[in-house]
């Protein structure tokens, strides 16, 4: 984590002086700041106060989120999920899967739906978008363990929207069509741009910024 610091500083030190606060997202749970889990980062983020870490960095007020719950929150105030009620689940595929839950345009944080169960292996194992690119599975095999997830997705929450985020989901008109479920589904507006906006979002809310 310090090391991280230590470059997040000189990320922030290339951009116009200012002393706004800034948005961090982190792919682990997070509860006020802290991190408590670290399935693709290293261990030594676990327990750390990651608010505090990066607010003594920078000299300013930082707040840090979990990755897709960033990205939630962002395609909900701004892309695919706007003004969409009910319950709202973007799904980010990458390196694995991350999840946000969105009642009603509000988040219900840190759902970590990539780690749920699924033909007795956690689910980002096996159907990530690493899982894919590492066993060379084409679309329509990709496509068929997705189908399997989010029909899993389906049975225990039944929602009324999918929105799919993560870097491939530029690539939505190679594989959506061929994921068979019956919950509507789209993918994010935002693309991988999501997780950026929803940081700031989530940084401009806690400082209770106006403008």
């Amino acid at each position: 984590p310090q090391a991280v610091a230590e470059v997040f500083g000189k990320i922030i030190d290339s951009f116009p002086a200012s002393s706004r606060p800034v948005g961090v997202t982190v792919p682990g749970i997070v509860r006020h700041g802290v991190v408590h889990s670290a399935a693709n980062i290293d261990k030594s983020w676990i327990g750390e106060d990651a608010d505090a870490i990066f607010t003594a960095a920078l000299g300013r007020e930082v707040h840090v989120v979990n990755d897709a719950d960033a990205a939630g929150l962002a395609e909900a105030e701004y892309g695919a999920a706007k003004g969409r009620g009910g319950l709202v689940m973007v799904i980010t595929l990458g390196t694995g899967i991350g999840s946000a839950m969105i009642w009603d345009g509000q988040l219900v944080p840190n759902s970590e739906m990539g780690h749920l169960e699924l033909d007795g292996a956690v689910a980002e194992a096996t159907t990530a978008t690493s899982a894919r690119e590492r066993e060379g599975l084409t679309w329509e095999a990709w496509s068929e363990r997705l189908t399997a997830y989010f029909r899993h997705l389906e049975r225990l929450f039944s929602p009324d929207l999918f929105v799919i985020g993560g870097g491939v989901s530029k690539s939505w008109d190679k594989f959506g069509h061929l994921i068979k479920v019956e919950t509507e589904m789209v993918p994010a507006t935002l693309q991988n741009r999501a997780g950026i906006v929803g940081a700031a979002l989530v940084a401009h809310r806690m400082a209770g910024i106006e403008d």
